[in-house]
């Protein structure tokens, strides 16, 4: 199927809450161009310079988002116009993401990526380290950042019930950081980003309200710049 069926086949199963972010990176420009000619304006990327690359060549309506694992020394290629970044794994992190957002005299909004899955490749907050973070004063200092919600990545596995334990024991800890009050103008949970192309009708079935879909898009070829 070209690109525009399969966003329709995909909107069609999405609940109108969920935004549907396409994952773009490594595709040519010509591709990305015909899903956002679809009606596609969400794209995401894990690479800071091509994503920086893509967006000076690219319409301007379009909304970046960072999804990948993100250095510090990267996120000044970005901050000038990024939309919202996924994964934010680390206070070192979150603060260099303020430091270069407020020379751009703006507010990035943020994503904090929660530990779920059993694997040692994924990165993020365990629910300790996170509750305890959000109520620190290096946190609440934080001004030109806006934590927006949290997102976590299941662990590889064909076994959905897995899958469905993990999803569902961050919609759980989501719905906890909702009720208490952390005094902070910088914190207010709104989005659940959860799912990729393997698994995101179980994410949305556990409450997630983004999903990151590049295969069932694009295919599984990948493309050189």
């Amino acid at each position: 199927m070209s690109i525009k069926e399969n966003l329709q086949s995909i909107k069609s199963e999405l609940p109108a809450q969920v935004t549907l972010v396409a994952v773009s990176k490594t595709k040519p420009l010509e591709l990305i161009q015909e899903a956002y000619d679809a009606g596609l304006r969400d794209f995401g990327e894990n690479y800071a310079q091509e994503l920086a690359e893509k967006e000076t060549l690219l319409p301007k309506d379009i909304r970046w988002h960072a999804i990948g694992h993100l250095q510090t020394n990267k996120v000044k290629y970005i901050a000038p116009f990024v939309h919202l970044i996924h994964a934010v794994d680390s206070s070192k992190l979150l603060e260099e993401i303020d430091k270069q957002a407020r020379k751009n005299k703006r507010v990035i909004d943020c994503l904090l990526q929660i530990y779920i899955a059993r694997e040692e490749t994924k990165f993020g907050f365990s629910f300790e380290e996170c509750e305890g973070y959000l109520q620190t004063e290096d946190f609440k200092k934080l001004e030109h950042i806006k934590i927006t919600g949290l997102m976590g990545m299941a662990t590889n596995t064909s076994d959905d019930k897995q899958i469905r334990n993990e999803f569902r024991s961050l919609k759980e800890f989501f719905e906890k950081l909702t009720t208490i009050n952390f005094e902070t103008s910088n914190f207010k949970l709104q989005t659940l980003s959860m799912g990729m192309s393997s698994d995101y009708k179980i994410a949305i079935e556990e409450g997630s309200t983004l999903v990151r879909i590049g295969s069932s898009i694009f295919g599984e070829r990948n493309y050189t710049k």
